[in-house]
């Protein structure tokens, strides 16, 4: 690997985790965004939702272009929205901007993410493209993890914060993509490749096994995002949780995921297998999300929080595996699925928690508990039938 290529994709690995970090600054603020202004948890909901939202939608539209004109100026444009939708969130007082400014963000997300992930695999040789990408899917998650927890750091200092550095990050990764990322044109075998993607049939992969897997990948989707983005909204509201110590609870999250993902992840598998990970999963987030609904104490909402964090930092990657597993063939199509579902999940679950929430405090949580539960019921329910595939593959 070329010098100009290493640090190519250094320049992607960094895009990724910044505007995935991006993400999660929002969290920890939307307590005190909702009591200044006197908004409705459902209005947050729906904020949180639109940065989703965007980018679902924007995708296939950016994947097209950055196919004809290069994968530079649809990312360095994508660095230059972010920045932008930064500015914006910092600079904002009323609910409109404040939506504006998400969905800026999703379109940001939308030209960056995908488009990063394809020039990897234009800069690299099929011996180092799962290596690199696998880089790439790191930064994007730990931006994911340790957005929320920087976020409340950062909001100490004024609620605004968080968006002005974010902004100020964005204009210097604007600027040095400009410069040093070299522009490049999808591959002829790559156009092919992504030609042969389009003739895959949906109807080849719906095996049994498959659909209850793209299940999965919703509701973990759904509920991730219905969990989180009321969370500081509701433990600032029943627990009297400040600033600081929401900060201190997402950020211990972020150092433990990070840990769960980079050295467990593989042992569990390897130890217990995909499926009873699902399922333990499952039914470890749905007696914790029950927890905090009757807990007493700050000190047992944090260790339920933590143990639901946890289990959805391990429950999204176990399922993609095996989706990979089942999937050997049509993987462009699985993963176009998976994300297509991960954000109608994210895009859901914000929604749905701030309606519930308006309706009761509880009732978000509760409703959670009881899906996850069903889930984890049909985890069990399935794993002989995977178990069986598995045998027959």
């Amino acid at each position: 690997m070329s010098r100009s290529t290493k640090r190519s994709i250094y320049i992607l690995i960094f895009g990724n985790f910044l505007v995935c970090l991006a993400i999660g600054l929002v969290i920890p603020v939307t307590p005190f965004i909702k009591n200044t202004y006197g908004y409705t948890t459902t209005q947050m909901g729906l904020m949180s939702s639109l940065f989703a939202f965007a980018q679902f939608i924007a995708s296939p539209i950016v994947g097209r272009i950055s196919d004809k004109i290069g994968r530079k100026p649809v990312m360095v444009t994508g660095l230059a929205l972010f920045m932008v939708s930064e500015i914006i969130f910092a600079l904002a007082n009323h609910l409109f901007w404040f939506d504006v400014s998400r969905i800026i963000g999703g379109l940001s997300a939308a030209m960056f993410v995908p488009t990063s992930m394809a020039m990897a695999a234009d800069l690299t040789n099929s011996l180092q493209r799962a290596k690199v990408i696998g880089w790439i899917s790191a930064a994007f998650s730990g931006g994911l993890i340790l957005g929320p927890g920087i976020g409340g750091m950062l909001a100490s200092i004024t609620y605004k914060t968080p968006f002005w550095v974010a902004a100020s990050l964005g204009l210097a990764s604007t600027i040095f993509t400009l410069i040093f990322l070299p522009n490049v044109v999808p591959k002829k075998d790559d156009e092919e490749e992504y030609a042969s993607h389009k003739k895959a049939k949906i109807s080849s992969i719906l095996t049994f096994p498959m659909v209850i897997l793209f299940f999965m990948i919703l509701v973990s989707a759904f509920g991730l995002q219905g969990f989180e983005s009321i969370y500081s909204i509701y433990v600032n509201q029943v627990f009297k949780f400040t600033l600081n110590t929401i900060a201190l609870v997402l950020t211990l999250n972020g150092i433990i995921s990070l840990f769960l993902q980079v050295i467990l992840f593989d042992r569990l598998v390897r130890k217990i297998g995909e499926v009873n990970l699902i399922a333990v999963c499952f039914l470890l987030s749905a007696l914790c999300v029950g927890w905090i609904t009757i807990a007493q104490t700050q000190i047992e909402v944090i260790v339920a929080t933590l143990v639901i964090f946890s289990a959805f930092d391990l429950l999204r990657p176990a399922i993609t595996t095996l989706l990979t597993k089942f999937g050997k063939t049509n993987q462009g199509l699985i993963n176009g699925l998976n994300m297509s579902l991960t954000s109608v999940g994210n895009v859901i679950g914000p929604i749905m928690s701030g309606m519930l929430m308006d309706m009761n405090t509880h009732y978000p949580y509760q409703i959670a508990a009881i899906i996850l539960l069903i889930s984890f019921l049909i985890t069990l329910f399935v794993r002989k039938v995977i178990h069986t595939e598995e045998l027959a593959n």
